[in-house]
């Protein structure tokens, strides 16, 4: 199969290497204005892993343009930060067709819904099947420019959605030779809210803010970076977002539950849980607050999430408290900023019954 990688940071590099290693032709894209790991890619015409995954793997094209990489194409990942999901669905918007499908991974809290706003489809239109991941398949770092490590991938517990939901088994169905062990969502606001990361990173990155600037993030940002008390923090956020999804009828694994599945943890303890969890180890703290830690998974990733609850008469004081005290230590509002928001994404009038039935 022909598969296009959109992204070329350490997750679409890790995607565009396992799927080559099982025997698919796959092109890289990305913006021109990243031009290091597209470059050395093309030059060596492949990638370099270590870690689980690892060896080299041909890459069939790396390139910054749009229409040599979709040629061809039966398959599109979207795979990067929240903040590249609206510039990727506008790079490709008239330039795909009905064979396509476009997975968005991961969908970082509304990214189907995102993508295809972009792209120009409608929310129903499914001419072309786009779907997103709960959470991207790998816990992986570019360690240089054409050359990744990684920590894991993922042995089960990553949910996949299509939008409209009634596509959702086809789609598993054609990425089952790489990522046999992904499970359908209901609806893509189940792998919305199923998605950790604004629940971990912010509440770390804060609670840690002057050790990251103090030192340039020079700790373990899991191992060190998580007491107890941080623990609790952590918890609090989960909760609300648990509430959320019961009042859409969805039920939203804990993170430790959902991590010790995934491969990541081994305690369901929220602080050990991540000191101790082996899918994190060895991972380093950012080296400065001002970093996708807070920028998307605040801005994008909770006040979505705060907004979905306020939609649906959820309270959520502690993601309230953490988008607050984060928009202070940056010198900026996320709230006010908003840039992915129920309302944004056009379904900010929609009840808790029609949101069932995306």
């Amino acid at each position: 199969m022909r598969v296009t990688i959109l992204g070329a940071g350490a997750g679409g590099t890790a995607a565009a290497f396992d799927w080559s290693s099982h025997g698919h032709e796959v092109r890289l894209f990305d913006f021109r204005q990243f031009p290091d790991n597209i470059g050395a890619v093309a030059e060596q015409g492949g990638i370099h892993a270590e870690g689980e995954l690892s060896g080299f793997a041909a890459i069939a094209r790396a390139s910054h343009d749009i229409d040599e990489v979709l040629q061809g194409a039966e398959l599109i990942f979207v795979v990067g930060p929240a903040f590249s999901t609206v510039p990727f669905g506008e790079a490709v918007a008239g330039k795909l067709r009905e064979r396509h499908t476009v997975i968005v991974s991961p969908g970082s809290c509304g990214g189907a819904l995102a993508f295809k706003q972009a792209a120009g489809l409608s929310l129903e239109d499914d001419s072309i099947r786009v779907a997103e991941t709960h959470t991207l398949h790998y816990a992986v770092r570019l360690t240089e420019p054409g050359r990744i490590r990684v920590f894991l991938k993922l042995k089960a517990g990553n949910l996949l959605a299509a939008l409209p939901g009634r596509h959702t088994e086809e789609v598993l169905q054609l990425i089952a030779d790489v990522y046999s062990t992904m499970e359908p969502a209901r609806s893509v606001l189940q792998t919305s809210l199923q998605n950790a990361n604004p629940v971990i990173h912010p509440a770390v990155t804060l609670v840690n803010a002057a050790r990251i600037e103090g030192a340039d993030g020079d700790f373990l940002f899991y191992e060190e970076g998580v007491s107890d008390a941080t623990g609790r923090l952590i918890e609090a956020v989960d909760l609300e977002r648990i509430a959320i999804g019961a009042k859409l009828g969805v039920e939203i694994l804990s993170d430790p539950e959902m991590g010790i599945r995934q491969g990541y943890m081994v305690a369901d303890n929220y602080g050990a849980a991540y000191r101790e969890a082996p899918g994190f180890r060895g991972i380093s703290a950012q080296p400065q607050l001002d970093h996708r830690y807070l920028n998307e998974d605040v801005g994008y990733g909770l006040v979505f999430m705060s907004r979905l609850g306020r939609q649906l008469g959820v309270e959520t004081p502690t993601m309230d408290a953490i988008i607050q005290l984060a928009s202070v230590l940056m010198a900026r509002d996320y709230a006010g900023e908003a840039p992915r928001t129920p309302d944004s994404l056009g379904i900010g009038d929609l009840s808790a019954e029609e949101l069932r039935s995306l």
